[in-house]
């Protein structure tokens, strides 16, 4: 599939040398305020990317999204609801997290009005983002929570999805694997909100997510940490954005009414959304392609940049 060590040679280069993050942009959205910035010739055909659960869109690394543009494309990354440097729904309150998700491990339908929004509202803010940035279509780039959000992008605004990229995602059907107990545990460890306590805690989720591949990737961590730290936390807005998902149930029969071409990427050494997951996906999109990436967990290291970056580039020009 890929030389991994040649692909880590590359990534590496590319962030010793990258630039300056490009400035942060505002647009209002749905209701709320998207923090929002992007790469490339803003002439050239747009691909959004949807980052997942409680991260900000600095976890999209600037050599990441400088790669996809030196493709050819306007890439655009964001902060979703209730994260970074978007709107924080403090007024929403706190969901009890603990009684949906065993609801949710239990196979229980959970209503969506329990909780105070859904993946369908946050799908509906990318959508949004894209008419306040004069976008009729765009390539859609999701990872976990986010590629469950660009799915619900391709079923309820079709005309809008050029292409489909779902990155270690579900489709939330109950009887998929469930996480594994180390994945689990350190999903539901409370957040830390004093520095110290948050570096220390991201660089164990991080270790644990990477399932022991990518060990190069530890020194980066702390940094990684500590500008996400200083764009601002929201420990209750990752409270709510879990509620979305747990609450917006299963989407696998609906998947099959999705018409854009659609590419499923996916590590086989995922602790928290096991490959199957992504199989799953892949199964029930008509048409819909699927690449392994050997070693990978649930992150995103520098050493699958390239089969990635790769897997993007031509699945939108086969697309057409």
């Amino acid at each position: 599939m890929c030389d991994k060590t040649a692909g880590t040679r590359q990534a590496i280069t590319l962030t010793t040398m990258h630039r300056d993050p490009p400035p942060t942009l505002f647009a209002a959205c749905n209701g709320m305020t998207l923090a929002y910035d992007s790469f490339g010739d803003p002439a050239a055909p747009p691909l959004v990317l949807i980052m997942g659960l409680g991260t900000q869109m600095i976890a999209w690394d600037e050599a990441f999204c400088g790669q996809l543009a030196a493709r050819g494309f306007r890439v655009i990354r964001f902060d979703n609801r209730d994260i970074g440097q978007s709107t924080h729904l403090a007024a929403a309150g706190l969901p009890d997290i603990g009684k949906l998700l065993g609801q949710a491990l239990a196979g229980l339908p959970i209503d969506p009005a329990s909780v105070p929004y859904t993946l369908a509202d946050m799908a509906q803010d990318t959508v949004a983002l894209l008419d306040a940035l004069g976008i009729d279509g765009a390539h859609v780039v999701g990872a976990s929570m986010g590629g469950a959000i660009a799915q619900e992008i391709a079923l309820r605004h079709p005309q809008r999805v050029r292409t489909l990229v779902s990155i270690m995602a579900t489709s939330g059907a109950p009887d998929l694997p469930p996480p594994r107990p180390e994945a689990l545990q350190v999903l539901m460890t409370p957040t830390p909100t004093d520095r110290a306590g948050y570096v220390t805690r991201h660089q164990q989720v991080m270790k644990v997510l990477r399932a022991g591949s990518d060990t190069h990737e530890e020194a980066l961590d702390a940094p990684r940490a500590e500008r996400a730290y200083a764009r601002g936390l929201n420990p209750a807005g990752y409270a709510r954005q879990l509620a979305a998902i747990l609450a917006s149930g299963s989407r696998r029969e609906r998947l099959a009414s999705v018409r854009a071409p659609t590419l499923v990427i996916h590590g086989d050494a995922d602790p928290l959304v096991p490959i199957e997951c992504g199989r799953d996906v892949a199964r029930s999109v008509p048409g819909a392609r699927m690449v392994t990436i050997p070693h990978m967990g649930h992150a995103l290291p520098q050493s699958t940049w390239a089969p990635i970056v790769d897997a993007i580039g031509a699945h939108a020009v086969q697309a057409g």
